[in-house]
């Protein structure tokens, strides 16, 4: 029989090997150790029989430039092991299930070449890094391999939930995750490098986020701890605090709202967003009162979402699953191999995306649509005169050629204060007659896409004759 018995060695000195891994440990013939570099190492060889033959894979880290690759050849150097020698023993450090990649690779290997393969478990580093930092991890710790996060460009994590990096190695993996970390943690939020948990060399160094690479504490036996922002800082406590608003112990007023009826207070958030952030103008800084409104924005849209959810229609995890998969697919000169030479070029690629997406669901593409209803008058037309001109369907430049009048009255190089009096001044003039400036303008608009969308068809059909 070849089988192979992955052992965990723990993650620190050999008393904390349990005793199926000693067992294991000390009758194995042919003990294959992932690396040397452990703790228990040197106790654990002095201890076994002068008969047992020891290998290490250490070698492969050395003539390979990837971890994949290690990982590959360790699991091949396994398998020849147990053909050639019907039993080994594979010892690697913590808890083989946990953050040890090539136990999850043997598994799938062995299963290919009818090697059998048995778990004998061992302490993670999980426990010793938590009870050296004083958090429980029922309390929800989030428990990551550092090469993940240095990946991100913003961390994939619960802030609202304790956070402990694994296998922070060496400084410049802490640079990365330090940049990753401070997309959703600020500069000063303490965190702490833990090295060598649960063991006599054990140390704790608290610091800033800022300085976390400012410093060479780094090997494979260290963890970082990051603590939880303040309570309500993450978006699931948003949604929870949305559902229970919703829920029957919840508020009367948000139980009886409906998609419909949050119309208006979403625009008018949308509104005030925008105030905001239009009142710099006249300021220097107004993040307070931008990040209010934001906040309004953004839950208007939860509310909207958890309604949909108790109505069984789609769930927060459909919208943000689907407003991602389309920023994937619409940027593939980010995520794909499509080369782009400008913003134009960007923008080219987007609209011929959207169209190729309207076709696959059977919809007819029109160059008008996008123009949302509910649009203030003044966007509203702003953002069909751009889609008509993009389509050729109107040459703004001609269109201010025929107003003479208008051209000199916004004069050479007219900048946003001038339009703003000009349409403040004619605003004052409709009210003068009795006019709505902005339903006069949405009829008008409404008028003129029907007219720009006639011009398509005719022009459509004149290329159906031809």
């Amino acid at each position: 029989m070849q089988r192979i018995r992955v052992v965990g060695l723990g993650p620190g000195p050999l008393d904390q090997v349990t005793m199926a891994a000693w067992r294991a440990l000390t009758q194995a013939s042919i003990l294959v150790l992932r690396t040397d570099r452990h703790p228990c190492i040197e106790e654990l060889r002095a201890h076994l029989p002068a008969e047992v033959a020891i290998y290490t894979c250490d070698d492969l880290y050395e003539a390979h430039a990837r971890f994949e690759e290690v990982y590959a050849a360790i699991v091949e150097r396994l398998i020849a092991l147990a053909q050639r020698h019907g039993e080994i023993v594979y010892a690697v450090p913590g808890h083989p299930c946990v953050g040890e990649r090539t136990t999850a690779l043997l598994q799938q290997r062995s299963v290919e070449v009818g090697v059998e393969m048995e778990i004998v478990a061992g302490l993670s580093f999980i426990e010793p890094v938590c009870a050296a930092v004083g958090v429980d991890p029922m309390d929800g710790v989030q428990v990551i391999d550092a090469m993940l996060v240095a990946r991100q460009h913003h961390p994939m994590v619960d802030v609202n939930l304790p956070l402990v990096l694994a296998q922070v190695y060496a400084r410049w993996l802490a640079s990365d995750v330090k940049l990753t970390l401070l997309n959703a943690y600020p500069e000063e939020h303490p965190v702490t490098v833990v090295q060598a948990a649960g063991g006599a060399h054990q140390r704790l160094i608290a610091l800033p986020l800022a300085e976390l690479d400012h410093g060479e504490h780094f090997d494979h036996l260290t963890s970082v701890y990051v603590p939880p922002l303040p309570p309500h800082s993450s978006f699931t406590a948003l949604q929870e605090l949305v559902a229970h608003l919703r829920a029957p112990e919840g508020c009367p007023w948000d139980r009886e709202q409906t998609l419909a009826s949050l119309r208006s207070d979403l625009l008018d958030e949308c509104a005030e967003l925008l105030e905001a952030i239009d009142a710099e103008a006249f300021m220097d800084d107004n993040s307070p009162a931008i990040c209010e409104e934001l906040g309004d924005v953004l839950l208007s849209a939860t509310m909207m979402t958890q309604i949909a959810t108790e109505e069984g229609r789609f769930r927060m995890a459909d919208v943000v699953r689907g407003v991602v998969t389309k920023l994937i697919r619409r940027h593939p000169h980010v995520f794909g191999d499509v080369a782009v030479s400008s913003v134009d070029h960007v923008l080219a690629n987007w609209d011929a995306i959207k169209a190729q997406e309207k076709t696959e669901k059977g919809m007819q593409s029109d160059p008008l649509d996008g123009v949302a209803p509910a649009l203030p008058a003044l966007e509203k037309a702003r953002k069909l005169q751009s889609k008509a001109a993009k389509a050729g369907l109107l040459d703004r430049t001609a269109l201010a050629q025929a107003n003479p009048s208008l051209v000199a009255l916004l004069g050479d190089a007219p900048d946003e204060r001038r339009v703003g009096q000009i349409l403040w001044e004619l605003t004052a003039l409709a009210n003068l007659h009795g006019v709505n400036a902005e339903n006069a303008l949405r009829s008008y608009v409404v008028m003129m896409r029907k007219r720009l969308q006639d011009s398509q068809m005719h022009v459509n059909a004149s290329d159906s004759d031809a």
